[in-house]
């Protein structure tokens, strides 16, 4: 898999599947769950709905995956996946890789060849951004997949993008 580092914003993505860094609700929130929920439109919104109310009533446990339409996204779809707090005392990690190869699994399941990504938990979950960047890039740069596929690392900001390529030895 080829893997790209890009600055910007996540939305903008003209990508087969845009991964989410979702809530458990499933139902919206702030950061990257808030931006995509709101420039993708209540195409979304109705059917995280339909999955609370089936699949998932308890929310979608972190570290999993699940797909939507993109609604107005310039996406085909949108892989949700819950990321995990971060944590001093306990070593999360594992969870973490989890959103990025279970997101990568549904993706193949759609037969997505382009896919970006958040950098999962790095935001409100308070996870540090090298080590956030390294898990990702461990999961992307090693994953076999079905399709030939690009994968983008979105990075919302100049710092937070200096830090990505500096982690990625470029």
């Amino acid at each position: 898999m080829d893997v790209e580092l890009v600055e910007g914003d996540i939305t903008a993505q003209r990508v087969d599947v845009i991964v989410n860094a979702a809530n458990s609700s499933l139902l919206g929130g702030g950061g990257v769950d808030g931006a995509i929920h709101r420039k993708g439109g209540p195409e979304i919104l109705a059917e995280t709905r339909m999955l609370r109310a089936s699949k998932y009533g308890r929310g979608l446990p972190t570290g999993q995956a699940v797909a939507t339409t993109a609604g107005r996204l310039p996406a085909r779809w949108v892989v949700h996946t819950v990321g995990p707090v971060h944590s001093a005392t306990e070593d999360r990690s594992p969870l973490l890789r989890a959103c990025y190869e279970n997101a990568l699994q549904v993706a193949d399941g759609l037969g997505a060849q382009t896919i970006a990504f958040p950098l999962i938990s790095a935001g409100i979950y308070r996870w540090p951004v090298d080590d956030a960047v390294r898990q990702a890039l461990s999961v992307l740069r090693s994953a076999e997949t079905a399709h030939r596929r690009t994968a983008y690392l979105v990075l919302f900001g100049s710092a937070t993008a200096a830090t990505a390529r500096t982690v990625a030895g470029l």
